[in-house]
């Protein structure tokens, strides 16, 4: 088995757990569910005061991950999107996978209530619509969908469900090979995910392949092994909207003051004349 499989097989225990003590109507009850959702894909298409395409950052909130284990001893979610609100991020994405990168719902709830303007992704394993129906609960804008963790069938399904519950889908493929697992125009926003999630791999040349290949209209996200201004810089060059960062700014002193540093050299890479 792969870590993927791994992951998905802990995933189904976890589903059907949470859905006996929790059934889909409470969570479409919970007062949570009331709220609407901001719009994800309009929230990653930046610019700056003079109209000029700017590098939307998808601030990443994970105290682990399997690949390079305990990121951040004193884990505090809300005060990570909080910050990353401040800084400038145009999303935030927080974990919820709990056996693997030590997620939980109360992570999403609390920087819901920390940054209440801010889009919220939430990052995980999704392959049952109950799952959507908890994102919303929870105060999510956003999910992903991860290509590799899904058939067709079964994707094209969570796309509709999470557009019946309002939600923004980022579907997430590791190379062009994975489009052909839907219908790519279905999708707002496909993410490009540098890192094999069957070995954890990281190839950065993964991204511009696919976004050569996508339509304008979809929203372009390169994800994982991102660290430096001129990578970024790049990767917009190459066709990227945005870029989704974690374990870069989980292991600084002060997450928020990352961002707003990298954004700024970024911004001078692309506009030097400023």
């Amino acid at each position: 088995m792969t870590i993927l499989d791994t992951i998905l097989d802990a995933t189904r225990t976890t589903v059907e757990r949470r859905r006996r003590v929790v059934p889909l109507r409470a969570l479409e009850d919970a007062p949570g569910f009331a709220r609407t959702p901001f719009d994800g894909a309009r929230a990653l298409r930046c610019t700056d005061d003079q109209g000029r395409a700017e590098v939307a950052f998808i601030a990443e909130s994970k105290k682990r991950s399997p690949s390079k284990g305990l990121l951040r001893p004193d884990y505090d979610a809300a005060a990570n999107v909080r910050a990353y609100a401040e800084a400038g991020a145009a999303v935030s994405s927080v974990l919820t996978e709990p056996d693997f990168f030590d997620g939980a719902p109360e992570h999403l709830q609390a920087a819901r209530e920390a940054a209440p303007l801010l889009p919220l992704l939430r990052k995980d394993f999704v392959i049952d619509v109950y799952q959507l129906a908890e994102a919303r609960a929870w105060g999510a804008d956003l999910v992903l969908l991860i290509a590799a963790a899904l058939d067709k069938h079964a994707l094209h399904d969570l796309l509709d469900g999470a557009k019946a519950y309002g939600l923004t889908p980022l579907v997430e493929v590791h190379d062009v090979r994975e489009l052909d697992r839907f219908e790519v125009d279905r999708a707002p926003i496909v993410g490009v995910n540098h890192r094999d999630l069957r070995t954890f791999e990281v190839d950065l040349q993964k991204s511009p392949e696919v976004f050569r290949v996508l339509p304008p209209e979809i929203v372009r996200v390169a994800e994982s092994g991102l660290k430096d201004a001129a990578t970024i810089a790049d990767l917009h060059r190459a066709g990227a909207d945005a870029v989704l960062i974690g374990e870069t700014f989980m292991r600084e002193p002060s997450p928020g003051d990352a961002l707003r540093q990298l954004r700024a050299d970024v911004h001078a890479l692309l506009y030097p004349t400023d």
